[in-house]
Formats: C-alpha cells, sequence, structure tokens
C-alpha cells in the first residue's frame, strides 16, 4: 500500500482538470495522489502530490518536486486511475482528470468506478459520477437532471421522484438505460444488483456528501 489515510483523497489524471472542479473540491479531501501525468495538470493548478502512482509513460516530473514519491507500476493490465485505487486506502476517492479528452478515457474511467470496491465520485465536463451501491437519497430540487447508465445488467432498478419512474426495471447496456430523467423533488433510487452508475449535475455535489455521510452514520 502506497498511502494509507481515514480521510478522504483527491485523485487527478493526466486528461484536462477543470478548474470548477477544483473549486467544487476544496477543503474536502486529506491527501492527493496523481495518476502518471496527472502530475503535470497538478502543477498546472499549482498544487504538489503527497504521490505519484502509475505505469510513468506519460510523466514529466515538474521541477523542485524531488521529494514526491514516485511508484511505477510497470504492469499494461489496469489503468493509472486503477493503480491508485488498488494501492490507496481511503474511505472516499474524489477523481478528477480522467474523463476529459478522449471518449476512450472516458469509458475505462465510468468501467473503473463501476468495478471498484472503494468508493469513488468521478468528476467531469460539470458533471459528477458514483456507483450506486443499494439504495440512495438524494434532496434534489425539481427538474435536476438524474441519470442512470448501466454497466452491466442490473436487476431490480426502483425510484421515487423522478419525472419518468424506473420501478422494476431491469437494465442493461445494450438495453434499457435510464439516462435524462428529472428529478421532481426529493428522490430515492434502489437496486438488487448490478453494477450501475448515478450521474448528476456537479452542483449536485453537497447533496450526495450528505446521502454518503448519513449512510455511513
Amino acid at each position: 500500500m502506497v498511502l494509507s489515510t481515514s480521510r478522504p483523497v483527491l485523485l487527478v489524471g493526466g486528461a484536462p482538470v477543470d478548474a470548477g472542479d477544483l473549486d467544487a473540491l476544496s477543503g474536502r479531501y486529506h491527501r492527493i495522489v496523481a495518476a502518471d501525468g496527472g502530475a503535470d495538470q497538478l502543477a498546472g493548478h499549482g498544487l504538489r502530490p503527497d504521490a505519484i502512482i502509475g505505469d510513468l509513460d506519460s510523466l514529466r516530473a515538474p521541477a523542485g518536486w524531488g521529494d514526491v514519491p514516485v511508484h511505477r507500476i510497470a504492469e499494461q493490465d489496469s489503468t493509472d486511475f486503477d493503480k491508485c485505487l488498488a494501492y490507496v486506502d481511503a474511505p472516499l476517492f474524489f477523481a478528477v482528470g480522467f474523463s476529459g479528452g478522449r471518449l476512450d478515457h472516458v469509458l475505462a474511467a465510468f468501467s473503473t468506478v463501476a468495478q471498484s470496491g472503494a468508493r469513488v465520485i468521478l468528476l467531469g465536463d460539470g458533471d459528477l459520477c458514483c456507483r450506486l451501491n443499494g439504495r440512495i437519497r438524494l434532496e434534489l430540487l425539481p427538474g435536476t437532471r438524474v441519470s442512470l447508465f448501466p454497466m452491466g445488467p442490473a436487476r431490480g432498478v426502483s425510484s421515487t421522484g423522478l419525472r419518468w419512474p424506473v420501478d422494476g426495471l431491469d437494465m442493461a447496456p445494450a438495453g434499457r438505460i435510464g439516462t435524462s430523467n428529472e428529478a421532481t423533488g426529493p428522490v430515492e433510487i434502489g437496486m438488487q444488483g448490478g453494477p450501475v452508475l448515478l450521474i448528476l449535475p456537479r452542483d449536485c455535489l453537497n447533496e450526495l456528501l450528505e446521502e454518503m455521510e448519513a449512510s455511513d452514520a
């Protein structure tokens, strides 16, 4: 294990990082880990990581960072995002710089969030994304966009507070999906099983974190 903490960690990938994402996360994380070229993104925003992890195929070490621990993991069967989640232990990860620029990188990031056993909130392009685990209740304003995207077969999806209910639906990537729905007020979504991503506007970060904290209580 490269790093272990009882507080949230910010993971930064090598894709362009929106300053708005960093502003939204300000004060919410304890440590910063760069995934390979994410170190360059951090340098561009005047931030410094506590560690750099990855296969290091795109890292250009910024000047003056000689004391930042660099952990090279050469295997090519996982992404740098995967490597960070495997070698860092934290109760929550905020991830930026993993979903911009290239469509294949976006899909890879979604796959990582869906498959990881860690709790991850991925931010990018004005949205946030996390894996739906069991049941979640969110205090959303009417008209808030709510999207559900299955990353594999998902059984027994249920909901209240959505303009287009998804009660009893089974979802699949090449079948029924649940994008571009809307909240009519507080929303409750549940499922019996399967990897489903919940996608919300970035402005809903506070509501999502409040629900996560309540579920841990």
